[in-house]
């Protein structure tokens, strides 16, 4: 068994601890880069009767999930 796994993480957990654990590692310069790599934007979009109705971009959901499955 690994560690991760023994520890009571899913790897999705482990591998966004290990990623925080490397940006804060780095350099001043490269975390700049490395936190700007790291941004990404969740786009929902509600389907009804087969069609899209509406769609809108959140970046504060993405904060708020992210906030959630990082404990």
């Amino acid at each position: 068994m690994t560690a991760w796994r023994a520890a009571g993480l899913n790897y999705i957990n482990y591998s966004n601890i290990a990623a925080r654990l490397v940006r804060k590692a780095l350099k001043p310069e490269q975390r700049a880069q490395a936190v700007r790599r790291d941004e990404s934007h969740i786009k929902f979009t509600k389907w009804v009767n087969g069609k899209p109705e509406s769609e809108y971009r959140s970046d504060e959901t993405l904060f708020a999930f992210s906030s959630i499955v990082s404990g």
